[in-house]
């Protein structure tokens, strides 16, 4: 994935070098480009810090012996790329991004300003002892355009999303174009489409290999990805030959469940992405004052196209299920020294979750 995003980048750069301009040099005055990059931030950081202490594990199978597990130190590397305008409870007097930031309102469909909105972002991670590699990439637009006939669509939003969420084991590409109609200054609704390209989650690819009784047929399983069984030795044996247990208890508890991980990894990793097409429906509101702020916003994806393909997901659920996201931003400001917060997000798609959240009060004592 990060070579594909240096090629499909590389290209850009390419093409907007040779498009209107004789001299890559000169493609700064270009006064479309110049206005796409204004005010837009590139940053890179690098955050580490102490893991989980280390653990002493104590075995008396031969005696009393001791191994001590550590692990190693975790860290964050974030590059990105963004222009976001920020809304009116958001801080303006930033100083530098440094990769660690949970801005809530990039997940919302609509942007605070007209126009086009954009951030381009890879983490690269290591969080006790687990590495992983964190995507968001979007590429947002609003209009405020309005209509002299009050039942007309007055609005419109597009957006283009990459989103790799490693801790949430999700990952999928996202296009929605939606109609929105204001009700009120602070409230409008939308509706429109998505379409997501995304592996074709509710596959189980041990399905096959159960019983009627609720088991599994691990050892079939195991033979058939390569590992062998001594049954006179008692021993086990890896695809590469070497001894990985010597007991059956091992052979069940250790090296079975790493088996039946790797062979799931593996199937998975054979389907090739499908496309899902929904319906969606939402709403956006936002309402700011120096002393009070709400910002809501939330979309539900009450239908979804059946292909009939084999691993739709519809087979899965029996029919139709749904999909919805949504945000919430609420501060208050009681007087100059009290004030309260609520802020998070909350996502399901294909009945995985993945949200966060956060809450708190502010008193200055003075």
């Amino acid at each position: 994935m990060v070579k594909k995003l240096t090629i499909i980048l590389t290209t850009v750069l390419l093409i907007a070098c040779s498009a209107t301009k004789p001299c890559c040099g000169q493609v700064y005055e270009n006064k479309e480009v110049k206005k796409l990059l204004k005010f837009s931030t590139f940053y890179a950081a690098v955050n580490g810090g102490t893991s989980l202490s280390d653990v002493d594990v104590f075995s008396v199978d031969n005696g009393l012996s001791t191994q001590t597990i550590s692990t190693p130190y975790d860290y964050n590397l974030t590059i990105g790329l963004r222009k976001i305008a920020r809304f009116g409870y958001e801080n303006k007097a930033q100083t530098f991004y440094d990769g660690t930031e949970s801005n809530y309102s990039d997940a919302a469909t609509v942007g605070k300003v007209k126009g086009v909105e954009y951030l381009f972002e890879i983490d690269y991670k290591r969080q006790e002892g687990k590495t992983y590699v964190d995507q968001h990439h979007f590429v947002r637009f609003s209009s405020d355009e309005g209509c002299p006939d009050e039942l007309c669509v007055n609005f419109f939003a597009l957006k283009l999303e990459y989103l790799e969420d490693g801790f949430a084991d999700v990952k999928y590409f996202e296009m929605s174009e939606r109609y929105r109609h204001r009700d009120g200054k602070n409230l409008s609704w939308n509706i429109g489409l998505t379409h997501r390209l995304a592996e074709p989650y509710g596959y189980n690819a041990l399905d096959e290999w159960m019983l009627s009784n609720g088991n599994i047929h691990y050892t079939y399983l195991a033979l058939q990805e390569g590992y062998e069984v001594d049954v006179y030795s008692n021993t086990y044996y890896n695809p590469a030959g070497e001894v990985v247990a010597t007991s059956a208890e091992v052979w069940e508890a250790v090296v079975i469940p790493q088996v039946l991980s790797d062979y799931t990894d593996k199937k998975r990793k054979e389907l090739k992405k499908m496309i899902q097409h929904s319906l969606v429906v939402g709403f956006d509101y936002y309402k700011y004052n120096k002393n009070t702020w709400l910002h809501a916003w939330g979309s539900l994806m009450p239908y979804h196209y059946d292909d009939g393909s084999e691993f739709s997901y519809h087979n899965y659920v029996d029919g139709q299920w749904y999909d919805y996201s949504g945000g919430l931003i609420y501060g208050v400001k009681v007087n100059k020294q009290l004030g309260y917060f609520v802020e998070g997000k909350y996502n399901k798609y294909w009945n995985r979750e993945w949200y966060d959240f956060k809450l708190g009060l502010n008193y200055t004592i003075f």
